[in-house]
């Protein structure tokens, strides 16, 4: 075998496969520097002449011509990798020079002879979800390859809901951590500020969905280890204004700390609990039986039996009070006001300790989803709010879409029933 590979590699064929082999490694090694971004940080001005420029020609002697005379190079990476760099050249005390890149990076430095024993580069390097870290470079000293490990912010948005119901949203900032925040206005709307805090890509993309009655739109931006979540508001020309009211909590089963802001129009709080609570009368028998149930049980299998359970579970909300009603409203247009659950047992809601444990267990309470979306429909004015306000009772945690293919699918079996009777 050995004496077949050397015959070969001594024939024609073999030189010109060593020649192909020897230069695709010499265009991966070209390739690899290229990747690299050149950076001249070499200040315009030299220093003023000193006592180095008598001593550089002895110092040679010794150390070689190149050690004072010869520009040096250092490469600059980061993890995770393509970081943001902002790279400042100081002397005595003054800025020379400051530029911006993205790693890796290769800088470009002057020759000893062309700096002063106090020249230095700072190099300051971010990301997106990371801490800043700053390092210094001494310009004299010797220099090398660099790189910058960035350690992830202490805190993350997981998640983030958006309800809205009976004329009122609220935003549920989910964290792994307690949240430090602040809120600053806008001209379009406010801005919730939160310190130290990155963004999952979930997270990300719930917000640039979230849309409703009250909200035109949201965003988000990281500023620096802050993230700021932007929200603009519909009817700011009005003279209606908007409050907003905060709470913090703890979510013991999931683990996770919750921040909550509620948006709520100054003086239309009285008006809209008594609308809500009218809408809620109007609610009758037909409204929870019949083909109406079919729709309230598909629902219920089409959502994640543990999200749905959350959603209606109190939490101290404003919707607390509607929920309550509600449940209450299901007893009073069930047979005997008896309502049943999905575990075979049946609660009189009119006792108040049988009407408590029915609102503990709302979810597998049967026709309690249709009540809620009839509730819903004669609440709301128009489609978005409507829409938005029954995502909001039932699957905060889903996106407009993902709930409406959901209900989709239970007006289906709904219209089944009702073209088969």
């Amino acid at each position: 075998m050995r004496r077949v590979l050397m015959s070969w590699l001594l024939s024609p064929l073999g030189f010109v496969g060593l020649f192909l082999l020897l230069f695709s490694f010499q265009s991966m090694a070209e390739s690899e520097t290229l990747a690299f971004e050149t950076l001249d940080m070499r200040p315009d001005q030299p220093p003023s002449w000193s006592g180095r420029h008598l001593s550089a020609p002895i110092v040679s002697l010794f150390r070689g011509t190149d050690y004072m005379y010869a520009e040096r190079t250092f490469r600059i990476e980061t993890t995770p990798a393509h970081g943001y760099l902002d790279i400042f050249y100081v002397r005595s005390g003054f800025q020379k020079k400051f530029e911006q890149a993205e790693s890796p990076v290769e800088i470009i430095i002057p020759a000893r002879i062309e700096s002063s024993p106090r020249d230095s580069l700072t190099i300051r390097a971010f990301a997106e979800g990371y801490e800043q870290s700053s390092v210094r470079v001494e310009i004299d000293g010797k220099v090398k390859d660099l790189v910058i490990d960035l350690e992830p912010l202490p805190n993350k948005l997981e998640a983030i809901e958006y309800r809205y119901f009976a004329g009122r949203a609220t935003l549920t900032f989910v964290t792994k951590e307690s949240l430090m925040f602040r809120v600053q206005d806008s001209e379009s709307g406010y801005a919730v500020i939160l310190n130290q805090t990155a963004i999952s890509p979930a997270a990300a993309e719930v917000v640039e969905r979230i849309q409703g009655p009250n909200i035109i739109e949201a965003y988000h931006q990281q500023l620096g280890d802050d993230l700021m979540v932007g929200l603009v508001l519909r009817n700011q020309e009005s003279e209606e204004t908007v409050d907003l009211r905060s709470r913090q909590a703890y979510d013991a089963p999931r683990d996770v700390h919750l921040f909550e802001v509620d948006l709520v129009s100054t003086g239309s709080s009285a008006a809209s609990v008594e609308n809500a609570l009218a809408a809620l009368a109007r609610v009758q028998s037909a409204d929870v039986s019949g083909c109406a149930a079919v729709f309230d049980d598909k629902l219920r299998r089409e959502l994640d039996s543990a999200e749905l359970a959350r959603a209606l579970r109190p939490r101290g909300a404003f919707s607390d009070r509607y929920l309550r009603a509600a449940m209450r409203r299901l007893g009073e247009v069930s047979v005997d006001q008896t309502v049943d659950f999905e575990d075979g047992s049946r609660l009189r809601l009119e006792s108040p300790l049988e009407l408590e444990m029915a609102i503990t267990n709302s979810s597998t309470a049967r026709g309690y989803l249709s009540l809620l979306r009839r509730f819903v429909s004669e609440n709301e004015v128009d489609s978005l709010a409507e829409r938005q306000g029954f995502r909001s009772l039932l699957a905060p945690s889903l996106t407009m879409q993902e709930f409406e293919q959901k209900v989709g699918v239970a007006r289906a079996a709904e219209a089944k029933c009702r073209n088969n009777p």
